[in-house]
Formats: C-alpha cells, sequence, structure tokens
C-alpha cells in the first residue's frame, strides 16, 4: 500500500548561502494492508520529515514513494490532493482548521468532500466525537478554543472519521489522559482490522508495542557525513 524505494532528503538553507544539509539517505520500507509500522530513531533522525515526504508535504531530492499506484515523487498537486482525498489520511501533531468552523463540521469534512450527504457525515462525525469523550456543548463552537487535548481528539476524530486505505500518525497519543488514549489505541486497531496501512510516530513506547507491527529505525537512513 505504502513503498519507500531508496528516497533522500536534502534541505538547502537559501539564507546561509545555499548550505546543503542531507538528512536521509537510501530510505526503504513498505507497509502492507492491515500493517501498522512505526518510525523510530534518536530525535533529529528525520521521522517527521519522512512521514512529510509520504504526503508529499516535502519535496523528495531522490527516490520513489508510492501510495498505492501513484509516485508521490514528481506527482502534480491535483494527483497529490487525490490521494489525500480518498487514499492517505494525516493525523498530524496540531489541528489546523478555518477559525469558526463548527466541530462537528470540521470532523464531517473529509466525508462531505468526497460527496457524503450532510446528514450521514454529521452523524459519523458525532459518533467519533462522543466515543473521543468530547462533550456534546462543544460540537457547535470551533476547536480553535479547546484544550490541547481536545483539540488533539478532534484530530484523531477528523483522522478516523473515514476508512482510508492508509493512513500517518504524527504521536497520535500525545496530550491524552489515559482513557482517551485507550480510545485512540482500539482505533487504531480497528483501522487495521479492516486493512488500512498505518505509519506512525510513537513516542509512547506501550502504544507502539500495542499496536505496531513492526518498527523502521529512521537513523539507519541517516547520511555519513564527512568529519
Amino acid at each position: 500500500m505504502i513503498k519507500v524505494e531508496n528516497v533522500g532528503k536534502t534541505f538547502t538553507l537559501f539564507n546561509q548561502e545555499n548550505t546543503s544539509i542531507p538528512v536521509i539517505k537510501e530510505a526503504s520500507f513498505e507497509v502492507f494492508k492491515g500493517d501498522c509500522v512505526a518510525l523510530v530513531g534518536k530525535s533529529g533522525s528525520g521521522k517527521s520529515t519522512l512521514m512529510r515526504m509520504i504526503y508529499g508535504n516535502y519535496l523528495t531530492n531522490e527516490g520513489k514513494i508510492w501510495v498505492g499506484d501513484t509516485n508521490i515523487v514528481g506527482a502534480s498537486s491535483r494527483a497529490i490532493i487525490n490521494i489525500r482525498r480518498h487514499i492517505l489520511g494525516y493525523v498530524s501533531q496540531f489541528l489546523r482548521v478555518v477559525p469558526r468552523v463548527p466541530t462537528r463540521e470540521v470532523v464531517a469534512e473529509p466525508l462531505l468532500a468526497i460527496g457524503k450527504e450532510m446528514d450521514e457525515a454529521f452523524d459519523i462525525a458525532e459518533k467519533l466525537l462522543e466515543r473521543l469523550n468530547i462533550p456534546t456543548a462543544l460540537w457547535d463552537l470551533s476547536p480553535t478554543t479547546f484544550s490541547g487535548g481536545e483539540q488533539q481528539r478532534v484530530n484523531i476524530a477528523r483522522g478516523f472519521v473515514r476508512n482510508y486505505p492508509a493512513i500517518l500518525l504524527d504521536e497520535p497519543t500525545a496530550s491524552l489522559d489515559s482513557e482517551n488514549r485507550s480510545v485512540v489505541l482500539d482505533l487504531i486497531k480497528d483501522a487495521k482490522s479492516k486493512g488500512t496501512a498505518i505509519v506512525g510516530i510513537f513516542h509512547d513506547e506501550s502504544a507502539r508495542m500495542d499496536v505496531c507491527d513492526r518498527e523502521v529505525d529512521v537513523s539507519n537512513f541517516s547520511p555519513k557525513l564527512d568529519s
């Protein structure tokens, strides 16, 4: 479902005489349907960078990244938008939404974007919000006013509101209490049982051990710099 082939990434610092900093070299791994793979490695090893490359937020300097039948590297903006709409979900660390849009609509938006009727989309969204213990009194308010933990749960609800074939999870249990952490882990297990391919970053080791099938140590893809 997701295949990373000999991928490399170099950042160029244009304000520092175009200094080039290689961060990832020859990264390769594959994630199959129903598989949960954790990206691990020391801080600064490139875990978040690699995840953003898979999602198409960062350009890739070399190699290929397959999501389904599409190579993200070099794909058009339209193709990437189509993949995000129909194939690849993403739960980032921070909720990014338009201010004043109600929480119910924020969560339902991925369903509305593919033509789901509003009543059905809202019903699915509400069930997820309830499962994630977001009080009904907050559903018509913008999540921009919520606490960090509440925003994270809204973010998770939005990511899991659709049965994506693949999903990226960046610290999905961060900022959560034990009860909501358990709910999120159950959502991940449910998605796996439906065949979703998952790539995640989990600093919560017990959560990682609970839901992940394999680990990919991104430190192994760190370029060897000349001394």
